[in-house]
C-alpha cells in the first residue's frame, strides 16, 4: 500500500471520530459539558499520535509506544468500548494516548509535539489537563489498568 493511503485513512478516522463526538455532544447538551471538553480532544490526540509515528525525530522505541496507542484507539474492544458506550468510550483511548505522549516527552522535544498538534490550546497544557482529570474521566479501576499497560 502507498503511504498516502495510511495518511488518508488516519485523516478519515480523525474526521469520523470528530463528527461522531460533535453529534453526540450536540444531542446531550449540558449533561456532558465537562466530559465534552475532553471528548473533543480525542481526535486531536489521535492525529498527533499518528503524525509522530511518521516523524524521523522520534526513536523506534517511542514509535512502538505510539503505535500501541493508535492500536488502542482503533481496536473495538477495550476497557470502555465505543460500541457499547458510544463516544464516551473514547475516554480511555484518550487517557492511554496521553500517558504514552507524557512518557515519550523525556525523549522527544515538546516543539516536535507542538509542530504536529491540531488542537486549539497548547499541547502540553492539554496533556496536563487530561492527566489531571484521568481518574474522573475513566475511573480508578480503568486508570489502574491503563497504567499497568504502560509498564509492559
Amino acid at each position: 500500500m502507498e503511504e498516502e493511503g495510511f495518511d488518508d485513512r488516519a485523516q478519515r478516522f480523525y474526521d469520523r471520530v470528530r463528527k461522531n463526538i460533535q453529534r453526540y455532544l450536540d444531542g446531550k447538551g449540558k449533561v456532558v459539558e465537562r466530559t465534552g471538553e475532553y471528548l473533543l480532544l480525542v481526535p486531536d490526540f489521535f492525529i498527533l499520535l499518528w503524525r509522530l509515528t511518521r516523524d524521523e525525530r522520534v526513536t523506534g522505541r517511542n514509535k512502538m509506544l505510539l503505535v500501541s496507542s493508535i492500536g488502542y484507539y482503533i481496536i473495538p474492544f477495550d476497557f470502555i468500548p465505543e460500541a457499547i458506550f458510544g463516544p464516551i468510550g473514547y475516554l480511555d483511548d484518550l487517557v492511554f494516548g496521553v500517558y504514552v505522549l507524557n512518557r515519550i516527552l523525556g525523549d522527544v522535544d515538546a516543539s516536535v509535539l507542538r509542530e504536529h498538534w491540531s488542537g486549539d490550546t497548547d499541547v502540553l497544557d492539554a496533556i496536563q489537563r487530561v492527566l489531571n482529570a484521568a481518574e474522573s474521566l475513566v475511573g480508578s479501576d480503568v486508570l489502574g489498568r491503563l497504567k499497568k499497560m504502560m509498564m509492559k
